[in-house]
């Protein structure tokens, strides 16, 4: 199973300000948890397969913080083909999911597949943990991991999307995640690293801390805001508390 998580959202996402990166922060931390396992249970297990379903659901997400469309879904009122027989329901089973849901049938379909009433509870499907599991509910239905398999973003944004549109945007993630994932693979530079050094090994750096609790850009650049993340981890781990990321600092981030 792929260490994905927070880490790897982090990395992939674009970053906001305001009530966009509130939005974000709330999608992002509720899936974090849960994204390995929840990839691996529906076969999304190799990096390939994670890289593509990660870009198809950054970019429908608009970047991580939507997890239901914008519009009010007055647009599907009577849709026959969606299953909207009834009044109300364009709203009621409006866009929804990390991938959305859209219609009454593919909210009945979709929840059987997972084993919840959504038909009856459309609301559920806004919430982030079900959003990413009918995501993966629906890469599943539509067998999207043969194009993933092949490397064809194309194919897999047709499987998604039903034409090519923001197929850009969805190759600037799936490079994002692509690399992402290459980071989680590579082993820990034990570099002295001090203020002003750039590169992988910063980046690294900067991961870490974030996993031990410190809100830090994975930048690449050691800046005064890691250098005092830096010497705070030094305090609290009992080094000597100089800035400098030498064996035992690296040491104490591994632990």
């Amino acid at each position: 199973m792929f260490p994905v998580g927070i880490f790897f959202l982090r990395a992939v996402a674009p970053r906001f300000s305001g009530e966009k990166a509130r939005a974000q922060d709330a999608v992002i931390d509720a899936i974090a948890p849960v994204l390995a396992e929840t990839l691996a249970a529906w076969r999304i297990d190799t990096a390939l397969r994670i890289a593509h379903f990660i870009a198809q659901v950054a970019h429908e997400s608009a970047g991580f913080r939507a997890v239901e469309e914008f519009a009010s879904g007055d647009a599907y009122e009577g849709r026959q083909d969606l299953g909207n027989t009834e009044a109300g329901d364009g709203r009621r089973y409006k866009g929804r999911g990390l991938i959305q849901l859209t219609g009454r049938t593919n909210y009945r379909k979709i929840g059987e597949m997972l084993g919840i009433d959504l038909e009856s509870q459309p609301e559920l499907a806004a919430e982030p943990v079900f959003a990413l599991r009918i995501a993966c509910a629906y890469w599943d239905r539509h067998n999207l991991n043969r194009h993933a398999d092949a490397d064809d973003l194309a194919a897999v944004t047709r499987g998604v999307n039903g034409g090519l549109n923001g197929l850009a945007d969805r190759l600037h993630y799936l490079q994002r995640a692509k690399a992402a994932l290459a980071d989680l693979d590579r082993p820990v530079d034990d570099s002295v690293l001090k203020r002003g050094a750039r590169g992988p090994a910063v980046a690294l750096l900067q991961r870490l801390l974030y996993e031990k609790g410190t809100p830090l850009s994975v930048d690449g650049a050691f800046g005064p805001a890691t250098e005092a993340a830096v010497l705070a981890f030094q305090v609290q781990a009992g080094l000597v508390t100089d800035g400098v990321v030498g064996p035992r600092t690296w040491a104490a981030l591994r632990r």
